[in-house]
């Protein structure tokens, strides 16, 4: 009997593990903690859709280090939590990635740069305490899914800076991720064709200035300080078309970024592991061997 790859193996079999996860319910004994302790800056209140959160997942098995920053989508105004947080989180896990799923603020409460502050402050935070999660901090990627994708590219483009002075040793450290993985991420808020107008109208509000389209639209944000990035999409993806990874991909080129970019044929949006479908679900495995030559496994 010929057996399965151990890769494969686990890009098929952990993401139906991921799926036991109680729908809409955090996992039991997973840690929830608060962005900031004080409040978030430029926070209305203090209920729980004004207060951005991360609930860690631990790694069990293994030594590997690394840790993922995981961006839910939603079109910025709902958290596809499970298919998109929860569940990728366990698939982590189960390859011994430590995870982070990130609760960030959304509209039309919240407009940038309420968002690109929680996800900054997310890697910081997991880089800051490293050494407690049991994470190397030049080992910290950041993951998003559809809009989540679109925020998961403002961490790679719109970088932090470590702050050495700073009073919150948070601050005093950098929020560029090691590397990116964008799943059928909303990219462009310029090219008209491709745009998904209701992330765009959700983060930047109805009637958005010229300015900030051109700064959210991430295509035109890439530089050589941009990590390496990792992209999957399906040609058939009608609410958020392949273009938006394709414009990504062509300016990580032209900046000089490695980047990989696998395009499937068939499949709609938000097939999130992929798992009920027999071709998607190996681009888990293709996600595996991209991290292990990057170093990351």
């Amino acid at each position: 009997m010929r057996l399965l790859p151990l890769a494969l193996f686990l890009s098929l079999v952990a993401p139906l593990v991921a799926q036991l996860v109680i729908p809409g319910r955090t996992p039991t004994g997973m840690k929830v903690e608060p962005l900031w302790a004080a409040g978030a800056p430029g926070a209305q209140g203090s209920a729980d859709e004004d207060v951005p959160t991360l609930t860690h997942f631990p790694a069990k098995r293994g030594k590997i280090n690394t840790a993922i920053v995981v961006c839910p989508g939603g079109g910025y105004r709902n958290l596809a939590v499970d298919h998109e947080g929860y569940q990728v989180a366990a698939w982590l896990n189960s390859v011994g990635i430590s995870a982070f799923v990130l609760k960030y603020r959304l509209g039309p409460k919240y407009h940038h740069p309420a968002q690109m502050y929680d996800v900054q402050r997310a890697i910081r935070t997991v880089r800051s305490r490293a050494a407690e999660f049991g994470v190397s901090p030049d080992r910290i990627g950041v993951w998003g899914f559809s809009a989540g994708g679109h925020l998961a590219s403002t961490a790679a483009t719109h970088i932090a800076r470590a702050q050495p002075e700073a009073a919150d040793p948070i601050d005093r450290v950098s929020s560029r991720p090691s590397f990116a993985v964008l799943t059928y991420p909303v990219i462009s808020f310029t090219a008209e064709e491709f745009v998904h107008k209701g992330s765009r109208t959700n983060l930047l509000g109805a009637t958005p200035k010229p300015d900030e389209v051109r700064l959210m639209s991430n295509e035109l944000q890439v530089s050589k300080q941009t990590p390496p990035t990792f992209l999957v999409h399906t040609s058939e993806d009608t609410g958020v078309p392949p273009e938006n990874s394709v414009l990504f991909y062509l300016a990580l080129r032209k900046a000089g970024v490695p980047a990989e970019m696998h395009i499937y044929e068939k499949g709609p949006h938000g097939f999130g592991l992929g798992s009920l479908d027999a071709a998607l679900s190996s681009w888990p495995a293709r996600l595996l061997d991209w991290l292990r030559g990057r170093g990351m496994m």
